[in-house]
């Protein structure tokens, strides 16, 4: 996957500002313990889980090796999905490679019926979009602004 950009103002509230932003070996340390941990609080895995964070430059280096691409994806976007996290670098590996999923940036005024018929031409294919973004999602109404989500192959 390589590197992947996010809006470093949108997502899940890990951490302080001061703290993302002081960039000390000892708060990107701490930072990078957050998103693991938030990474485990998902249910998600992968054999020698590395997280490394740059509070100077906002950017999560991610390793380790994932069973499924289903599963790094979704580690990938915990790590992206988290206030002051402008860039994730990918470097995980999958034991069973399958397609990779496309990735979609939330705007105001979207909701996964109209995100699904722009990708599948079916809004009521939205649940798709849904079950491929759990446990990060817990309602489908609750997507925000900036938020990247996971848009599976079409069946």
């Amino acid at each position: 996957m390589g590197l992947l950009s996010f809006i470093k103002e949108a997502g899940e509230k890990l951490f302080g500002s001061g703290e993302a932003k002081a960039g000390t070996a000892d708060a990107n340390a701490a930072a990078a313990k957050a998103i693991k941990d938030y990474i485990g609080a998902m249910k998600l895995g992968a054999d020698n889980l590395e997280v490394a964070f740059d509070g100077s430059t906002g950017t999560v280096t991610v390793s380790g090796q994932a069973n499924d691409q289903e599963t790094r994806e979704k580690i990938v976007l915990c790590c992206g999905n988290v206030a002051h996290v402008d860039k994730v670098v990918d470097n995980m590996t999958v034991k069973n490679p399958l397609p990779e999923a496309k990735f979609y940036t939330v705007v105001r005024g979207d909701t996964l019926s109209k995100i699904a018929k722009e990708y599948y031409g079916n809004a009521n294919a939205y649940m798709t979009i849904f079950e491929a973004n759990k446990p990060m999602l817990t309602h489908p109404d609750k997507i925000y602004p900036g938020q990247v989500l996971r848009i599976p192959p079409k069946a």
